[in-house]
């Protein structure tokens, strides 16, 4: 009889977190998404895309925020214009610039998971964002340069392109906006870590 009691009690708990994980992955999606229009339009936006991923990681934790992003990247294509510049669609993930925007996954789940399991002090939340983008930006380099040398008219008109060329193009320009990003997300989540509104995946 016991048993059955402690059961009833523990499926509205049970309900109630579902619920409320399911908010916060919708919220973060959203600021995903309202992050990646908050940007200068160059071959590769600056945008704050990477600061929406961040906090989701640190947030969330690993699971909802990498749930977060893979409901962002599904929205795109479906064709909702959630990426940067207002795109959307498979060619937006198959274009040059899709290997950073998958690589999120990566970002998210490297900053979740270390916050999970090393808290969140300044220290870790940073050392993860580290990780976490840098992981984000070889997985997208690299397929920058396969897509660039696989497609016929960019090789024609601009030439084929190396690994070390596309470092220079794809990430060093982004390197001190990056940092300062990761400076803002870090208080941030650091901050509301400390008022404990927004607890991590365990």
């Amino acid at each position: 009889m016991e048993n059955t009691e402690n059961t009833k009690t523990k499926e509205p708990h049970k309900l109630n977190k579902r619920v409320t994980d399911l908010i916060y992955i919708a919220l973060f999606t959203a600021i995903i998404a309202v992050c990646s229009q908050i940007s200068i339009p160059t071959a590769i936006p600056f945008t704050l895309q990477t600061l929406g991923v961040f906090l989701a990681g640190g947030l969330l934790g690993w699971k909802r925020g990498v749930t977060s992003v893979v409901i962002y990247l599904l929205l795109g294509l479906a064709g909702v214009p959630v990426f940067a510049n207002f795109k959307s669609g498979v060619g937006a993930l198959l274009g040059v610039t899709g290997g950073y925007i998958i690589g999120f996954i990566f970002t998210a789940f490297i900053v979740g998971f270390m916050c999970d399991k090393l808290g969140r002090k300044l220290w870790v939340v940073i050392v993860s964002m580290l990780l976490g983008l840098a992981v984000c930006y070889l997985f997208g380099t690299i397929w920058f340069v396969i897509v660039w040398n696989g497609n016929a008219e960019l090789v024609s008109s601009k030439g084929g392109m190396s690994f070390l060329a596309a470092v220079g193009t794809c990430m060093v320009p982004y390197l001190p906006f990056d940092a300062a990003k990761i400076a803002v997300a870090a208080v941030i989540i650091n901050r509301l870590d400390k008022t404990k509104i927004m607890p991590g995946e365990k």
